[in-house]
């Protein structure tokens, strides 16, 4: 049996990039022959890295990973899937308070395109209260977060920010 070959995109903010979204990741790759990460619209999230360092950090993360590239797409995600002919969209779930907001958005996804299928995978159980809001605050107050971020990360955070002790 052969596989088709199809496309998925995995759309977030990735402010920064931590091990759950690279879990999540690594599982799509395994099912898909190409995932495009998308660093969407997310400019009233007040990112605390640019939009061109998010997608340099990134790429420096994957580098190592096969039929990975990265992009970046101000607009609907819907819009970005129809343009590039994507047949799904991979979507990250840290906990069932997740679960609710990502539903609503998938629905809406699907009203929008219907060709296009929305995966929600769950991220693995050590890393599923990480989320890069809380490694931004961790870090921020001295914590260590090396076992939640790849180094990459942890390097980019001491160089744009000073934690507190």
């Amino acid at each position: 049996m052969q596989r088709k070959s199809l496309k998925a995109i995995y759309p977030g903010s990735f402010d920064p990039i931590t091990n759950g979204h690279l879990d999540i990741l690594d599982r799509s790759i395994a099912l898909f022959s190409e995932v495009i990460l998308v660093v969407a619209g997310t400019e009233q999230k007040n990112p605390l890295f640019s939009t061109d360092e998010r997608v340099e950090l990134i790429r420096e993360v994957t580098v190592n990973r096969k039929n990975v590239t990265v992009d970046v797409w101000p607009g609907l995600i819907m819009d970005y899937a129809e343009k590039h002919k994507i047949s799904a969209v991979i979507r990250g779930l840290r906990a069932a308070s997740d679960f609710e907001y990502e539903f609503m958005m998938a629905s809406m996804n699907k009203e929008l395109n219907p060709e296009v299928e929305t995966l929600f995978m769950m991220t693995a159980q050590n890393l599923f209260f990480v989320s890069s809001s809380m490694i931004k605050e961790l870090f921020h107050y001295g914590g260590d977060i090396s076992s939640y971020v790849p180094k990459q990360v942890v390097n980019r955070l001491q160089k744009k920010l000073q934690p507190k002790k």
